[in-house]
């Protein structure tokens, strides 16, 4: 009895480490995938990260100094540059109004008014704040993938380390039941030679 229920938690084991294999081999992939669409998608963007320089403010300097002068390949240099230098230049155009605050204004003028010196500015204010963020979005969904393609690397190490140490559980488990077998088998042989002590 023993030795069954040994070799059914064993073999269970041993199906969820094939399981973990097949698991961690599939979250490799999607790590390497994404992590490789993120770099060469940046890298033909041909985007330079800001040399120390160009930045001006201590918070700009915190969260770019380390890219200065980097061709942007990562999903950190990404984010970073999204949010610490184009949100920046465009809160400083746009007078910390939004995208949206800014068409919504433009949109209200007359025709008469958009042609107007003031209103052709407000337009091309609108252009430069839907451009902002219209980049600001592609880098950070770049971030958001370079982060997920992280996840499924770590997941896999975890499939992995989890398939192995089943993997050595069930192995122990069977010899485990293979041992309570032939214990059993060497009492009921000594009970069959020795009917007394039986």
């Amino acid at each position: 009895m023993r030795s069954t229920l040994d070799k059914l938690i064993s073999g269970t084991g041993l199906l969820l480490a094939a399981v973990l294999v097949i698991a961690g081999g599939l979250l490799t992939w999607a790590s390497t995938f994404a992590g490789n669409q993120v770099h060469d998608q940046l890298a033909m963007q041909g985007i330079t990260m800001p040399g120390k320089a160009q930045l001006e403010t201590p918070a700009q300097h915190k969260a770019l100094d380390k890219y200065a002068g980097q061709k942007m390949t990562t999903g950190a240099q990404a984010k970073a540059f999204a949010d610490s230098y184009i949100l920046v230049h465009m809160n400083a155009a746009g007078g910390g109004k939004t995208y949206e605050e800014v068409s919504g204004e433009y949109i209200q003028l007359s025709d008469a008014a958009k042609a107007s010196p003031d209103g052709q500015k407000l337009g091309q204010l609108r252009q430069t704040l839907f451009m902002g963020n219209t980049l600001r979005g592609l880098l950070l969904n770049a971030y958001a993938f370079g982060k997920l393609a992280a996840i499924a690397g770590y997941a896999a190490i975890a499939s992995f380390v989890g398939a192995g140490l089943l993997l050595i559980l069930g192995i122990v488990g069977l010899i485990h039941a293979r041992r309570a077998r032939d214990a059993a088998v060497a009492v009921a042989l000594a009970n069959e030679r020795d009917p007394i002590t039986a």
